[in-house]
């Protein structure tokens, strides 16, 4: 073994706590289960001990909630005199005064809710009444929106109203209620497995559809394969309960949402684990809820990623996690910051963020701190109680043992209420003018036009949508002549929509299929100059043509030729991005160089997100290849195996070769038989990392103080490529998330800037056990019989704990029966290896901070113009 892999391995080794023995011992990941079991007996919540809190903050378990009588409490909620209610997620409601300062909540005073009511989800006390979200799993009753009211005016909840009911299937279903900014309304958060309840409006044209240029490939797991758009629906819906708005749409499963001062709503949504290190996988989100608004999930490997324009991005990617309570920090008795923040607690990670909202245009940008976390620590609701300024924080779900927490500020910095900085940004008064506009209205078109190719992506959203709620005669013409080509994509984009109909589309549209239409958008699209576009427009352009195909049906031969010589001089392309969009689009349209292009694409790119995306592009072209282009991308399936992933990602790899093979002919089959029947060569993940080095020699041991002052002066003039390439070689995205890209065991790098100097991040390379992020210190279990399991808690499920034992491989797992555990304690050693710099040159060091400092941004003043 040359000397490079076995420095690497031997760093490596060294530097991981993941014990053999726990792998060795990897079980299987348990199924969630279809029926739930009884209540567990403990009676003991996850002690203090095991929780930190942001510096200044104290915590206090005020009750450990009795299992086999008052149930797993999923969501919290304050009544008209600010008594606290709290429900079981399979059981009824419980009422209790906020306890004193320094007490406990008397046993005595929690009171069952005597109502015929269970598996709330959502509550809100608002107009009179106890408004509650049921989302049974069990179907004893229907799940839905409820009204709960005191008809004899005893102080006792004894009438219960059936607004309207809805279908919801497990955890993805009604959700949280929401008073709106002007108290006039209630909004309903619902996850993707509630079937659309009907709404007298919508803000969102209900024009939803799948779009999938390149066939989608369902989950292999089977997980969500029957849902299809629109996903997970925000409503607002009328005091009365029975006038409905659909407000925003495409959500995987939130949970939660807030109002903060400005008026504006954001949410928390879920990622889908199984999808882990996969080009469609998602990171759980903060998405701010604007008007007419759409966020993108479909199932299997359907996710629309953040840059497609009829999607919006996030204000900030969080991580791996599960979405559970939303909360503002309005009136907390905390330092200004904390008062202002958005709280989001996330379920299996055992997490409670304090996520900085900031404005950025007409939306937000954030930042993200760990407030509370836990081992184990199943969060599920949040509130601020308006008597004592105190968080209460509960515990629960899936039968879990259940607690209520208290956070209070016992440090030094000012408690008192802190000024709010209202958002008077004019991009923000555009955006809302424009969004008044998303219903019919002879005055939208002549508003929203001019702003459809506006910088501010928000704000092109809020004009795009105005103008696709007219009627299609006033503005088809508009949208196939206008002279601004910019403006000309995002209107065509938004006309291949309305006029036409999504093949997986559910819904009757007043536009039935025009094949003229057709002709005349891809006649428009045609006339414009590709490589003059903005980065933002051509990616519009390229989508547009996707829409078109897939509504209207593939082009006359003639017309694929034509937008194949448009097209294809602009591939590859300079970003991952563009090239995505271009790859599906002259692969659909068999460009006779797609092959060749796309596979010195999957050869130069440096992570398996990347190939893995190209792979999946070309698994159904024909035309363009020779014998040694198809023996390398079946070579290339044989490397895959290795590559690591969620629970499905195997299978994703197993049907993209299923489908590459389907498309070969006879001749061809027998002509690749050997390359086809070979099987891949297990390696280890050190063995895949040590592979990935091959060709590097140690270069030193950097020391921090050498370094640091090199790059004070060198961020200048670097190279943004071979940064991207020094992030992959030194093993970076095996675990960290960057730009989109990489592992779920570190810590998301991509906002990397915006927390450290150049120093700072130098030391947490060099040094990465001096300082362990919180959400990644992993954890060493001890059972009874002393046996050892070291890894990050990743989920529970009645009273087993599942752990990832292995950083490299997210779907490494055991699970322990938490019953059995004699200790919990955090690891004091980084699961990141030392010394990953040592194998770098000078200039290779400088490229890869720039390349990490700038974000990702290819943009950036560091990098060589």
């Amino acid at each position: 073994m040359k000397r490079t892999t076995s420095i690497l391995l031997a760093a490596a080794i060294a530097a991981v706590p993941f014990t053999a023995e726990a792998a060795a011992k990897k079980k299987k990941r348990p199924r969630r289960p279809q029926t739930v079991g009884p209540a567990i007996n403990e009676n003991k919540a996850t002690p203090i001990s095991r929780i930190k809190a942001a510096p200044g903050f104290k915590v206090e378990l005020v009750y450990s909630v009795p299992g086999v009588q008052q149930g797993s409490w999923v969501n919290l909620g304050l009544d008209n005199k600010n008594r606290i209610i709290a429900c079981d997620q399979f059981g009824g409601l419980y009422r209790f005064p906020a306890p004193a300062p320094g007490k406990k909540i008397d046993p005595k005073s929690v009171k069952k809710i005597p109502v015929d009511i269970r598996a709330v989800n959502g509550i809100l006390w608002a107009f009179d009444a106890l408004y509650v979200a049921v989302n049974d799993y069990e179907r004893k009753i229907d799940s839905g929106l409820y009204r709960i009211t005191d008809s004899d005016g005893d102080d006792e909840l004894d009438k219960v109203e059936k607004l309207r009911p809805m279908f919801a299937r497990g955890d993805h279903g009604v959700h949280a209620l929401l008073l709106s900014p002007d108290k006039k309304s209630i909004y309903m958060i619902t996850g993707n497995n509630t079937e659309p309840a009907e709404a007298q409006k919508s803000r969102v044209p209900r024009v939803w559809g799948e779009d999938h240029l390149i066939a989608r490939m369902p989950d292999g797991r089977g997980h969500n394969r029957d849902r299809l758009a629109p996903a997970g629906i925000i409503y607002k819906i009328s005091p009365d309960g029975k006038q409905w708005e659909i407000i925003s749409s495409g959500y995987r499963n939130i949970f939660d949402g807030g109002f903060n001062k400005d008026g504006e709503l954001f949410t928390y949504d879920a990622d889908m684990e199984y999808d882990f290190n996969t080009p469609w996988y998602r990171p759980t989100r903060v998405n701010h809820v604007t008007s007419g608004s759409m966020y993108g999930w479909r199932n299997g490997t359907g996710k629309r990623p953040e840059f497609y324009p009829d999607n919006l991005p996030a204000s900030i990617n969080i991580g791996p996690g599960s979405p559970t309570g939303v909360t503002f920090g309005y009136g907390a008795k905390f330092p200004a910051k904390y008062q202002n923040a958005l709280y989001i607690l996330d379920w299996s990670w055992g997490k409670v963020y304090a996520v900085h909202l900031e404005p950025e245009g007409s939306s937000y940008t954030a930042t993200k701190e760990e407030f509370l976390i836990g081992s184990p620590l199943p969060v599920t609701d949040a509130i601020i109680h308006p008597k004592d300024g105190a968080m209460y924080v509960s515990i629960g779900g899936r039968r879990v043992q259940s607690g209520l927490y208290r956070v209070t500020y016992t440090g030094k910095e000012s408690t008192k209420p802190a000024p709010y900085k209202y958002n008077k940004s004019k991009l923000v008064s555009l955006r809302k003018k424009l969004e008044t506009f998303h219903q019919k209205n002879p005055k939208a078109i002549g508003q929203a036009w001019p702003n459809l190719a506006h910088s501010d992506r928000f704000v092109r959203w809020a004009a795009r949508i105005a103008v696709m709620h007219q009627p299609l005669k006033q503005w088809t013409n508009k949208a196939l002549k206008e002279k601004d080509h910019a403006k000309r994509v995002e209107a065509l984009l938004g006309l291949a929509k309305m006029g036409g109909i999504d093949p997986f589309h559910r819904e009757d549209t007043d536009s039935p299929v025009n094949n003229g239409l057709a002709r005349q958008i891809v006649n428009s699209l045609l006339e414009v100059d590709y490589a003059k576009l903005p980065t933002a427009q051509k990616h519009t352009m390229v989508r547009a043509y996707q829409i078109a195909f897939n509504r209207f049906g593939r082009p006359s031969r003639g017309t694929v030729e034509k937008i194949v010589h448009q097209l294809n001089p602009h591939f590859p392309a300079p970003t991952f991005e563009e090239n995505w969009l271009l790859c599906e689009t002259l692969a659909y349209l068999s460009a006779p160089d797609t092959a060749y292009k796309t596979m010195k694409l999957i050869a130069a790119a440096p992570t398996q997100e990347e190939q893995m995306e190209y792979a999946r592009s070309i698994r159904f072209l024909k035309q363009g290849w020779t014998p040694k282009l198809r023996r390398q991308y079946f070579e290339w399936f044989l490397k895959a195996a290795n590559y690591r992933g969620g629970a499905s990602f195997s299978k994703f790899i197993e049907f993209i070769r299923r489908d590459a093979v389907a498309s070969l002919s006879r001749s061809e089959q027998t002509k690749l038989k050997d390359i086809l029947d070979k099987k891949p060569v297990r390696k280890s993940p050190l063995e895949m990392l040590a592979e990935a080095m091959v060709g590097r020699s140690y270069v030193k041991e950097w020391k921090l103080d050498e370094i640091s002052k090199i790059a004070a002066v060198g961020l200048k003039n670097r190279s943004y490529e071979r940064g991207r390439k020094m992030f992959a070689a030194a093993g970076c995205f095996a675990c960290h998330r960057f730009a989109n890209e990489g592992g779920m065991t570190g810590p998301d790098l991509t906002g990397s800037g915006g927390r450290y100097n150049t120093h700072d991040l130098l030391d947490q390379i060099i040094n990465p056990s001096k300082e362990i992020n919180e959400q990644f210190v992993p954890i060493e279990i001890i059972t009874l019989d002393g046996k050892k399991t070291t890894g990050i808690v990743v989920n529970l499920n009645g009273d087993g704990v599942t752990v990832n034992t292995d950083m490299f491989d997210p779907n490494q797992r055991v699970t322990l029966d938490r019953k059995k555990v004699k200790s919990i304690e955090p690891s004091k050693v980084s699961p990141m290896p030392a010394g990953l710099l040592n194998m770098l040159q000078k200039e290779e060091i400088l490229d890869l901070l720039a390349y990490i400092l700038s974000g990702g941004n290819a943009e950036n003043e560091m990098f060589t113009k």
